[in-house]
């Protein structure tokens, strides 16, 4: 049974099972999701509880002998079992199985791992947590549903925001779902309950955005330039190597070139996935609404303004390295000549003109 975060605490109102696995990047879901599962089970008389990390040097013969021991001091615990590398190796595949084909009576396991890709949910270890209980994946919080998250956490705590205000809030904590909940918690600190205003948010939400290189491909393909040259901006802010900012932008390129040949060919979309290597169920979604916009000639262009600015990188070519960035990224995902494109520092100024609702011109 696999669910995600969002549906855990309705699942908890009905039942508690015996054995839970909470899985994913989003640290601030996956910390909430085991602190629902554990209060339901305190709830229930699971009074006790063991922690058992999964860590360099760990012995998977440990999780048996936890397993088949019993407390002196309770009749009911829970048995927590921390994998922070995700990849539990031959001998911890093993011994997963071998538990989970015998759980334990008078216990609540629940096994916590990072992010797994696809690649491990098919092996037969991930598979056994599946079969044993209930997977709950947390699952990225996207800057398109930002603002309905947003609502429903100002909600909780007695608030309410108009759309301006929620889409100013989500420019300005995206990526960091962590301190998101940190700075719509001070809200409810700093102002009563009811509506918060643009200027009230203004003043007290700072800006803590973070921005994922690898994200930056599924921007390209939704084409909302403002939002990518934030991000190209943040990611220049954050340090990020340029080599690594190019690998993705011409990486996307690449996979929609591949989209497009897959489609004159006449593949279908697992097909055209599989082949072109679009991974994720999100970035299909948004490369089936919009890979139509694309041409091979856009793909071409691109390609070859890449090659460019990859000696430019490397210091073959004069030129600023992450205007070029900008300009190669902006190109592509605006369909537009770069002669076209605003320069970087009207870029910026149109995103703060954007965060303010006023119109700007280039």
């Amino acid at each position: 049974m696999r669910i995600t975060t969002e549906q855990l605490q309705q699942h908890l109102a009905r039942e508690l099972k015996a054995f839970y696995t909470v899985f994913g990047d989003e640290t601030l879901l996956v910390l909430e999701a085991s602190d629902w599962i554990r209060a339901r089970a305190r709830a229930e008389g699971y009074s006790e509880r063991q922690v058992i990390t999964a860590d360099a040097g760990f012995k998977w013969n440990e999780l048996a002998f936890a397993g088949a021991s019993q407390s002196l001091f309770a009749a009911r615990r829970v048995l927590e079992l921390r994998v922070p590398a995700g990849k539990p190796g031959t001998e911890g595949a093993e011994a997963l199985q071998r538990y989970c084909e015998r759980l334990p009576p008078d216990t609540v396991t629940l096994v916590v791992l990072p992010g797994i890709d696809w690649r491990a949910q098919k092996a037969g270890w991930f598979d056994a947590l599946d079969r044993a209980g209930v997977l709950i994946e947390a699952k990225p919080v996207t800057r398109k549903a930002l603002p309905e998250w947003l609502t429903g956490r100002l909600r909780a705590q007695g608030q309410e925001a108009d759309p301006e205000t929620l889409e100013f809030i989500a420019d300005r904590v995206e990526g960091n779902l962590l301190a998101a909940h940190q700075e719509v918690q001070k809200l409810a600190l700093l102002y009563p309950a009811g509506g918060v205003r643009y200027e009230q948010a203004r003043d007290a939400v700072l800006d803590v955005t973070r921005y994922d290189v690898f994200s930056l491909g599924e921007a390209m393909v939704e084409g909302d330039v403002l939002h990518l040259a934030r991000m190209v901006d943040g990611l220049r802010g954050e340090g990020v190597a340029p080599p690594l900012v190019l690998w993705a932008i011409a990486e996307e390129i690449r996979i929609i070139g591949r989209v497009l040949d897959g489609m004159a060919a006449g593949r279908t979309p697992p097909q055209l996935w599989r082949d072109a290597r679009v991974w994720g169920g999100s970035h299909q979604s948004l490369m089936q609404q919009n890979c139509r916009r694309f041409t091979k000639e856009q793909v071409e262009a691109a390609a070859a303004h890449a090659a460019r600015t990859d000696r430019m990188v490397k210091g073959l070519i004069r030129g600023d390295v992450w205007d070029e960035l900008l300009q190669l990224a902006l190109r592509f995902a605006a369909g537009a000549p770069a002669k076209s494109l605003p320069k970087r520092g009207k870029m910026a100024a149109a995103a703060r003109a954007a965060e303010r609702n006023q119109p700007a011109l280039f």
